[in-house]
């Protein structure tokens, strides 16, 4: 436990590349037993965070402390209280599951009957007890990254930080580390999780970290963030394009604000302050107009529409780029 309950503070991080400037005052601050996602686009500097946290990167300006030691005057304490797995898998191919976490108990000065007794424990938690004697090369993704995440507990981390742990992983990969990640939480580790994938951070995290051009944008949790574009939408899909004009004015009138046009053309949202009366009374102008609706609901506003506002792009459109 540190003193203040906090297992990272950044204060005015600064780290410059030559004429980019890759952190630029960046604050953070993340409680003990929490998992604070880094959510930007790329070059937004979330890499270069982690690693100056992870002691792994000298910075030019400001303070950081992690565990509750400073990354620069005690950076040995750092570094034996966390666990670091970046973006692509550090695991050995050719080795066993098993050898693989039993070389990295011995990298930490483990001894061989503790570093075989931590292998098999972190195989067990992880779901790889029945895979932990094959080779690695024969894993699929979703393995290696929870292999990876294993090796990162060897010696059961305060706080581990994860660089983009899912990118590249099919669907059931990413369910499978995500899966992993809250058995760390619910076990007492402090994860910071860097990622591209809004719907990640909405699974997983209890903070959010908005970081556009080397800095913190907007923080706190999911549903917080959410609030600050509004409340409720009303989300309405019309059958037939040509109609979408009619479902608009009928939108505006009915929740009096401004609407969004969707760029499927086909779908209008607007912000609704009375839930069901709203909706009610929706479905019913809708009706009495003839315009014909695929689909009328309420929702919340996501994080990507979140992202949009704070950044003016989508995320979607930095992820594939």
């Amino acid at each position: 436990m540190t003193p203040n309950g906090s297992a990272i503070v950044a204060e005015g991080l600064r780290k410059q590349y030559r004429q980019t400037r890759a952190l630029d005052g960046f604050d953070l601050t993340v409680r003990e037993g929490a998992v604070c996602g880094l959510l930007g686009p790329n070059g937004a500097g979330k890499t270069t965070a982690v690693r100056i946290l992870s002691t792994l990167l000298e910075f030019d300006g400001g303070r950081a402390e992690v565990a509750g030691f400073d990354v620069v005057r005690q950076a040995a304490e750092v570094r034996y209280r966390i666990g670091v797995t970046g973006q692509s898998p550090a695991v050995d191919e050719i080795l066993s599951g098993r050898q693989n976490l039993e070389m990295f108990g011995r990298l930490y000065h483990l001894g061989g009957t503790e570093a075989r007794r931590r292998a098999d424990a972190l195989l067990e938690r992880f779901g790889l007890a029945d895979t932990g004697g094959k080779s690695v090369k024969h894993y699929s993704g979703g393995m290696r990254r929870r292999l990876d995440l294993a090796a990162g507990l060897i010696m059961a981390p305060q706080v581990l930080f994860l660089d983009e742990p899912t990118t590249g992983l099919d669907p059931r990969g990413r369910i499978e580390v995500w899966e992993a990640i809250r058995s760390l939480v619910e076990g007492g580790t402090t994860v910071l999780l860097t990622t591209q994938y809004l719907e990640e951070v909405d699974r997983l995290a209890d903070q959010v970290a908005v970081i556009e051009n080397g800095r913190v944008i907007a923080e706190g949790p999911p549903e917080r963030l959410k609030s600050m574009i509004g409340g409720d939408q009303l989300d309405v899909v019309v059958a037939d394009g040509g109609e979408l004009a009619a479902a608009t004015a009928i939108v505006a009138r009915v929740c009096g604000a401004e609407p969004d046009v969707g760029h499927d053309t086909r779908r209008v949202s607007a912000p609704v302050r009375h839930r069901v009366a709203t909706l009610t009374e929706a479905v019913r102008a809708l009706d009495d107009a003839g315009v014909a609706v695929e689909d009328i609901a309420l929702r919340r506003p996501t994080l990507d529409e979140v992202f949009m506002r704070l950044t003016g792009h989508r995320a979607e459109q930095e992820e594939s780029a």
